[in-house]
């Protein structure tokens, strides 16, 4: 097994302290800090989120691999130029007003972070306004939101709107989730995409991305 194939298994399994060394391992073989984060950590983030979405990963085991991705990142960020993160896309995203559950958004952020996302998390209980605002202010490329209750589910319909009052509804993508929402209720609002989980999520938002280049 070669040193990356080696990195990327210890990344899924959550072996932290294992990743630690290989890390350090093939930067003393002189691979670069770039090359260790796109070959290794972020690979191992992408077979996560594709087991997570074909129910061969759960929670627990993806929030491990996760955490144990960020800590060979943490060793990785001196070494890495300020254009070396390749960043994938901007994400402003939360839970819509009425709503205050967060738990599947806080996966979804993670995995979109750990895929090279940066993103920025407005936390739950979000009104239109202020995610159209936040989309704006942060010049964000897609804006994603959840909601659990099927109650709350008209905030993203009125957030869509709020985006298109701004004009910005032609630059921002918009991707949604949650337990209630189905592709169909992401059809009728006008949504760019629509996750069934954190694992899809990442799938959608990178395919999103792939087609605004």
């Amino acid at each position: 097994m070669s040193l990356f194939e080696d990195l990327k298994l210890n990344v899924e399994q959550g072996k932290k302290e294992a990743v630690l060394a290989l890390v350090a391992q093939a930067l003393d073989q002189g691979h670069s800090a770039q090359q260790i984060l796109q070959q290794g950590l972020i690979a191992a983030m992408d077979i996560v989120g594709a087991k997570m979405e074909q129910e061969e990963m759960f929670i627990p085991e993806v929030l491990r691999a996760a955490k144990t991705m960020e800590a060979g990142l943490e060793i990785l960020k001196p070494l890495l130029g300020v254009g070396d993160m390749q960043v994938s896309g901007k994400v402003v995203m939360g839970t819509v007003k009425g709503d205050l559950h967060d738990i599947g958004k806080n996966l979804v952020a993670m995995l979109l972070s750990s895929a090279g996302f940066e993103v920025i998390d407005l936390g739950i209980n979000v009104a239109p306004a202020v995610f159209a605002q936040k989309a704006e202010a942060t010049g964000a490329d897609f804006l994603g939101m959840s909601a659990l209750l099927t109650t709350t589910m008209p905030m993203m319909a009125a957030t869509i709107e709020e985006l298109e009052k701004a004009g910005l509804r032609g630059r921002v993508r918009v991707l949604i989730g949650g337990a209630p929402v189905t592709q169909a209720y992401a059809d009728q609002i006008g949504a760019d995409g629509y996750a069934s989980d954190a694992g899809a999520a990442i799938k959608v938002a990178k395919e999103l991305g792939a087609v605004k280049a």
